[in-house]
């Protein structure tokens, strides 16, 4: 009878394996409107890739370069290795354990003086996992697992973005430089003819003054341009982790360095792919398969235990025919009092289960409104860069005029001053607002991109 017992335990480890005590995983509801709060592009079968959407060649390049040089990317990289390792400890829980033993005593008593014991054996030991602990804990291993896979991901996306932003914007700050360059050049030239006409008293000392005013400052500005370009250029060198090449540097705006337009689906469509909302998701499955396991913690344990090998009274016969030994048994271990540990277990487990609910939720609508954000922006970039590009013009034209009516002496110096200070204002107006049209395709591409948009 005794023959049957183990088989017997076998196979029921075997039929019952894969069960478990964690309640039936259901994914919450979308906790944000059906539709957008603001106009939105139509979907489309075209997959969303940074390649298609950030076209510029020097771009696409540096992007690829802090792909491979990041080291908070290679951090999250890493985390992935160590979350499969430790998914590969839980698993191994569900198989037998083998290992190989040896020991040898010597003992003395006055009555039989020396005695030698030498063994050698083989033991195995597998517990029963009935109740699911065990897979349980390989399950919230996997989610894991696959969580830190989609934080890597979403790593990755910030990164393009951080990336993409960062060079958009030290080619804003070319173009502003130009900008102050010219202005000062210019202002430069008047201040030096400016001071041939104050010399044969054509002009005030007011006027003169007037003047040199402007163009300092127009110097000053200039300065503070090529400072923010020196910053930008270190950012995004931290960002990328190695050296640019000078040739993948901007050297300024332009309509190619980003597409038209993204598209975009319905909430249910795009949120729940997002690498952050699925990681939120294998997370709060991880938090599920906890309660599993703290379930299980309160019934019975089974193990199994066995060993063959051999024994003798001296070394060299230790392999002998006649020498070899075997056992084999069943341990059972049940809670009875553990002063509540099991309980406040099991209650901990459900409120974790519920904070990554909650967590879950909140990514969502940090996702929808991200998406939101992006889309009133382009909603109505087109009509302000129109706007603002008919005003450039306007003040280009009233410089002009004032430049004409003044060496007339029809306007004093104090008109064509106001004159430049609206059109330097109005050109680095635009010049910002082409940057924020741009930046705002790479929010739409951080807002919506998924782990198929990384290729």
């Amino acid at each position: 009878m005794s023959k049957l017992i183990l088989p017997s335990l076998l196979a029921f480890a075997i039929g019952v394996s894969g069960c478990t005590l964690a309640p039936r995983y259901e994914r919450p509801g979308l906790p944000v409107a059906q539709d957008w709060s603001v106009p939105a592009p139509a979907a489309s079968d075209a997959r969303l890739s940074w390649r298609s959407l950030f076209t510029d060649p020097a771009l696409q390049k540096t992007i690829e370069l802090a792909l491979t040089n990041n080291r908070d990317l290679r951090v999250a990289t890493l985390n992935v290795q160590k979350a499969r390792a430790q998914y590969g400890i839980e698993r191994a829980g569900l198989f037998p354990s083998l290992d190989a033993s040896g020991s040898g005593t010597k003992t003395h008593t006055d009555a039989s003086g020396d005695n030698d014991a030498y063994t050698a054996n083989l033991g195995l030991s597998w517990e029963l996992d009935l109740f699911g602990r065990v897979q349980s804990l390989k399950n919230a291993a996997k989610e894991d697992f696959f969580a830190s896979q989609e934080n890597r991901n979403a790593a990755q996306i910030s990164l393009i973005a951080a990336v993409a932003d960062a060079w958009i914007g030290l080619a804003a700050d070319q173009d502003a430089l130009k900008l102050a360059q010219q202005t000062y050049a210019s202002l430069n030239d008047a201040y030096g003819i400016a001071q041939k006409q104050a010399g044969f008293g054509a002009i005030s000392d007011l006027d003169l003054n007037q003047i040199e005013t402007e163009m300092e400052q127009a110097r000053a500005n200039a300065a503070a341009e090529a400072t923010a370009v020196d910053q930008d250029k270190a950012a995004l060198t931290l960002l990328v982790g190695a050296d640019i090449p000078a040739d993948l540097l901007p050297s300024g705006l332009s309509d190619a360095i980003v597409a038209e337009s993204v598209p975009v689906g319905l909430p249910s469509d795009v949120l729940l792919n997002r690498p952050d909302v699925l990681a939120a998701e294998h997370d709060l499955k991880a938090y599920n398969a906890d309660i599993g396991a703290a379930r299980a913690a309160f019934f019975p344990s089974i193990s199994l235990t066995g060993s063959a090998g051999s024994a003798s009274n001296q070394l060299g016969d230790l392999f002998k025919s006649g020498s070899g030994k075997w056992s084999y048994g069943a341990n059972i271990s049940v809670p009875i009092f553990s002063g509540g540990a099991n309980l406040n277990a099991l209650r901990s487990a459900k409120v974790s289960r519920d904070i990554a609910v909650a967590q879950y939720e909140q990514a969502i609508q940090s996702a929808f409104s991200d998406v939101n954000s992006a889309l009133a922006v382009r909603a109505r970039i087109d009509e302000r860069l129109q706007a603002q590009s008919a005003s450039s013009q306007a003040a280009q034209r009233s410089l002009d005029l004032s430049q004409a009516r003044y060496q007339a002496g029809a306007d004093s110096y104090l008109t064509l001053m106001t004159a430049q200070r609206t059109l330097y204002a109005s050109q680095s107006s635009l010049i910002s607002l082409k940057a924020l049209k741009a930046a705002n395709l790479v929010a739409l591409y951080a807002a919506l991109a998924d782990d198929d948009s990384l290729n």
